[in-house]
């Protein structure tokens, strides 16, 4: 759950109200994916409580299939988000503590029909404690095996992780059964446990045939396949805030994908966008449509590489 301080410019410790939305990396990645047309389904737990309630009903709302969304009570929580959207100093605050994702088991997996869907899509986050770490590795087990495609957004928080050296390893055996790994330079750098080896792992990955996003922030990003390397740029606009971004690309890049387009186009929509999505308040409401991602498409003069 995400509270934004409101009105848009102030800050956390001026604000005398906030807004809600719906949060998390996964479910901000459903909701885009909801938002373009395509369908979503989200295997997770969510606290016993009127937060978890909130969550479900956001959830449902942005047409995210909940029925594999399991309440768990005890002391896990919703994980809270207070977000504040000054252009000047964003400030972005995570609690985090006994957070109720962590709880998905192997169970709960179990429980999914792996086979019916189109692609397995896992944010690393989860990966960063049991049983959900457990869990998710399961579920890529069960992809690989049915032949789903297998989708690794790495998406780091070292806040959650007991130290630098578990991530790295937990990261290479979840991109060694993945078809397609989405990550920031430092990320990358994370799972080859060397923040200057980052572009070096991102090639020895797309070395084994996989789909590989290295991302760089405002220089843009890196796409490796095939023994081909594009750069995208970014698409510059009037940012509120940088939150949301990397959903929104996963997200909108994935449609594009399963729409049948190709990889080039896939990742200059999902740049496109993560910058709409920063110019707005929220990030699951923030989410473009299809009609929406394509005027700004047509409008804007285009993505820019910025020297390096």
């Amino acid at each position: 759950m995400d509270f934004y301080a409101d009105p848009p410019g102030t800050r956390v410790q001026d604000a005398a109200r906030f807004t809600t939305a719906l949060g998390g990396s996964s479910a901000n990645t459903a909701a885009a994916i909801c938002r373009q047309g395509g369908q979503a389904a989200l295997v997770t737990c969510v606290s016993d409580d009127a937060v978890g309630e909130y969550v479900l009903g956001q959830l449902q709302h942005y047409g995210v299939e909940t029925d594999h969304v399991r309440r768990v009570g005890g002391e896990a929580r919703n994980s809270l988000a207070v977000v504040d959207t000054n252009k000047d100093a964003t400030q972005n605050i995570i609690y985090r503590n006994n957070a109720a994702d962590f709880q998905m088991s192997a169970e709960d997996i179990a429980a999914v029909e792996i086979g019916d869907f189109g692609a397995v899509v896992g944010a690393g986050t989860v990966l960063a404690s049991e049983p959900s770490r457990s869990a998710t590795l399961l579920a890529f087990e069960r992809a690989q095996a049915a032949g789903i495609p297998i989708v690794l957004d790495v998406d780091y928080r070292p806040y959650s992780w007991p130290d630098a050296r578990t991530a790295s390893e937990t990261y290479t055996k979840a991109a060694g059964v993945s078809d397609i790994i989405v990550g920031n330079d430092d990320e990358f750098g994370v799972l080859a446990e060397d923040y200057h080896g980052g572009l070096d792992a991102a090639r020895a990955l797309a070395a084994q045939g996989k789909i590989v996003v290295y991302k760089m922030g405002h220089r843009g990003a890196i796409t490796l396949h095939e023994g081909e390397k594009h750069r995208t740029g970014i698409f510059k606009v009037d940012a509120l805030k940088p939150t949301g971004a990397g959903d929104a690309f996963m997200g909108s890049f994935l449609s594009a994908l399963a729409s049948g387009r190709d990889l080039k186009d896939a990742v200059l929509r999902g740049s496109a966008a993560a910058a709409i999505v920063v110019t707005r308040v929220g990030c699951a409401p923030a989410m473009p449509t299809p009609q929406e991602l394509d005027d700004f498409l047509t409008t804007h003069p285009g993505p820019t590489i910025p020297e390096d």
